[in-house]
């Protein structure tokens, strides 16, 4: 067989229901390639390989642990109709013959014929469960498919073939449901990869050519016509419309996109057509990161989740010890009937599988990261999960994220006469050369007004570190700069002095517009406060989130005068990046666990070192995918008190979910040895607690909270 050297690849592991399932296929991957070669979710049933390996090999020892695996990158056979249902129909002919037998037998009919519906039953039911119970005892691995298949023929051996029929059928019912039931959360995931189209209008020559999305490069230019999702991320080169691109951010109301605007994979068109030109491969965009992050944020697991593998390490072998002692102490040393205590060392051993202790925690953490994930926020991690509902203290960066990182001119003070037309104009010419955060503002002001600034030659253009900038027009020096600079100008005359320190007290920034010899204008500028910032800050405290801190590196009066705006008590000013971790640090040994939300650019620092980073992701959105554990794509401030109500609910099922687990266990336990349990019962009892767990854990999934 030839060899194929694969690196990154990615399977499908078909037949995972269970944690007794990924058990079996992490200790063959284990043993093949080593548990730091792969990344492995039991939910999705994904398999990522990261070392040069045999890809058949890797199917091929699946194979044979009762998996089957193909490489995601290949084309799913056409599945047939018995291929596709052929487990509910052999499971139902099971129950059929099971119940026939049962009633036979409780009628007194032939003993032959009732054995041997049972016996029917037993083997349409519990075929795969004895493959896989043979290859995990091959593999020295007591998986639960072991356990029942030593349950089944131990009561068949002592005459109980009922019990063993009912037993078969009852776990071949659950496992069905539990299929089922984690199918779901598969299947809201594939919705994510849904959402952008196959292929696309591309423009080659002049001419439309529908091509496959996979096939179109960076600079490529696509057409996106109303009605239709945008195939690629990319930048509007002609053409305006409405773009609903709420499956990215989370946003609900459209946003108008005109030329140079950027549009994202899997937003829809709404209104006008639209030539994109295309910035990123088709496994690059950000849809495809996104739904790459929530694939492997199981990787990332919850405390509690680890918590409870180790004890289901302990707990697994020492029932099992349990069960032989039971099974061999009582007829040996008291000379009670073998029969019996072996009955109750069977019902014991199908107790002792930890199924719905091991999955109560990664259903419940896939459906609230995938639900958040639908709603624009990117979770990477069960742990953050976890982190977030115990939070203490949030610290906000303040520029760029309680802000909208937008300046706005919001004053012009004309001094000596000077018309405000011919100011703005002036401005305009000369910012219009500049890199400065002010430009935007000044330019903006121009537009607004209709004034056109395009024909003013700008010559001699010079920025002065730490005090502004300088320009000649017309064979005149013109002068934009900050107080000292004014001063430098002796331009501080008593009014120009006042005017500057009332805008100061407002929080705005200042600036003097001057010519060679007079000061002409005092500009003030500000930055616009985010539309959900005060609401948002409200609600966290609401939520019971007591301390609430701005860091920011703006000067002390704009620190101050944002903070009362938006009703946060505590700030700290002209903070550097390194200082505003060391304020994260001073905040984590006050209150233990703290968030820092920040653009994720400037603040990667201190993100990195909280207990949980939240970045702004829809400016700088490659910085803040990277940076942070927690990803807002809309900037939407008002998205951090659901997504905390939605952790809160997400540990609470957690814990209601471990709690049934362990509580169902213990009185089985105790019902199996006193011998009031049968096997029967034990059955529905362990597996009917997995089905439960699933399926509460799968309230995360549709859990309301952002609506």
């Amino acid at each position: 067989m030839k060899k194929t050297s694969i690196k990154r690849e990615k399977f499908f592991v078909a037949g995972v229901c269970c944690a007794t399932d990924e058990a079996q296929v992490r200790k063959r991957l284990d043993t093949l390639i080593g548990p730091e070669s792969y990344n492995f979710n039991s939910v999705t049933c994904d398999l990522s390989i990261h070392v040069d390996v045999d890809g058949h090999n890797v199917i091929k020892h699946l194979r044979e642990a009762g998996f089957v695996a193909r490489r995601k990158s290949e084309l799913q056979e056409e599945v047939t109709f018995w291929q596709r249902h052929k487990d509910t129909i052999t499971t139902v002919a099971a129950t059929i013959f099971a119940a026939l037998g049962l009633a036979l037998e409780q009628l007194d009919g032939s003993v032959v014929t009732s054995k041997s519906l049972l016996l029917v039953a037993i083997i349409l039911g519990g075929w795969k469960v004895f493959i896989k119970g043979f290859k995990a005892a091959k593999s020295l691995s007591l998986d639960m498919n072991f356990l029942m298949s030593i349950a089944v023929i131990g009561a068949m051996l002592i005459g109980r073939w009922g019990e063993g029929a009912a037993v078969i059928v009852l776990f071949a019912l659950s496992l069905a449901l539990e299929s089922y039931s984690a199918s779901r959360t598969r299947r809201a995931i594939q919705s994510l990869m849904n959402l952008s189209p196959n292929q696309a209008s591309v423009l080659k020559d002049g001419k439309e050519v529908m091509v496959p999305a996979r096939e179109i490069s960076p600079g490529d230019t696509i057409i996106v016509r109303p009605g239709e999702r945008v195939a690629l991320d990319g930048i509007v080169v002609d053409g305006s419309s409405s773009v609903n691109q709420s499956p990215i951010t989370g946003e609900s109301i459209p946003v108008p996109k005109k030329i140079g605007a950027t549009v994202f994979a899997g937003s829809i068109n709404e209104r006008g057509l639209l030539r994109v030109k295309v910035s990123r491969d088709y496994e690059d965009t950000t849809l495809a990161r996104i739904i790459h992050l929530v694939e492997n944020a199981q990787r990332k697991r919850a405390p509690v989740q680890t918590l409870v593998d180790k004890f289901a390490r302990v707990y697994t072998p020492v029932v099992l010890g349990i069960a032989i002692l039971i099974s061999i102490v009582p007829p040996l040393v008291y000379q009670e009937q073998f029969v019996e205590w072996f009955y109750r060392a069977l019902v014991l051993l199908v107790i002792a599988c930890p199924c719905a202790l091991l999955i109560s925690t990664p259903v419940t953490i896939v459906s609230a990261i995938t639900n958040a994930a639908r709603h624009g926020i990117l979770i990477k991690g069960g742990k953050h999960i976890e982190t977030l509902s115990a939070l203490k203290a949030i610290a906000f960066d303040k520029t760029g994220t309680l802000t909208e990182g937008k300046p706005k001119i919001t004053d012009i003070v004309p001094l000596n006469s000077f018309p405000r037309e011919r100011i703005i104009q002036l401005l305009a010419a000369i910012e219009n050369r500049s890199e400065h955060h002010l430009a935007s503002a000044v330019l903006e002001e121009a537009d607004c007004h209709s004034i056109s600034y395009a024909h003013i030659h700008v010559d001699d253009f010079e920025a002065i570190p730490g005090l502004g900038v300088k320009a000649r027009i017309a064979n005149e020096n013109y002068y934009l700069g900050n107080h000292r600079l004014c001063e430098d100008r002796n331009y501080c005359s008593p009014v120009v002095e006042q005017t500057l320190k009332a805008f100061s007290r407002e929080g705005k920034s200042v600036v003097v517009f001057g010519r060679e010899k007079e000061a002409i204008a005092i500009i003030a500028i500000r930055d616009r406060t985010r539309q959900h910032s005060k609401n948002a800050i409200n609600t966290l405290r609401d939520l019971g989130i007591r301390h609430i801190v701005m860091l920011s590196g703006d000067h002390e009066e704009a620190a101050k005068s944002l903070a009362q705006e938006i009703g946060i008590k505590e700030y700290t000013a002209g903070l550097l990046p390194e200082q505003k971790v060391n304020a994260v640090e001073d905040l984590k040994a006050q209150y233990g666990n703290v968030a820092m939300v920040g653009d994720g650019i400037n603040d990667a620092p201190a993100l990195a070192a909280s207990s949980v980073g939240i970045a702004m992701g829809g400016n700088g959105t490659d910085a803040a995918l990277e940076t942070a554990d927690i990803v807002l794509m809309s900037d939407d401030l008002s998205r951090l008190s659901p997504l905390l109500r939605l952790s809160r609910k997400a540990m609470s099922i957690i814990k209601q979910n471990i709690m049934i687990a362990l509580s169902l266990k213990l009185i089985f336990l105790v019902l199996s040895v006193s011998g009031v349990a049968t096997l029967w019962m034990a059955v529905l009892a362990d597996d009917g607690a997995a089905l439960l767990v699933i399926l509460n854990g799968l309230r995360a999934l549709s859990m309301k909270e952002f609506t």
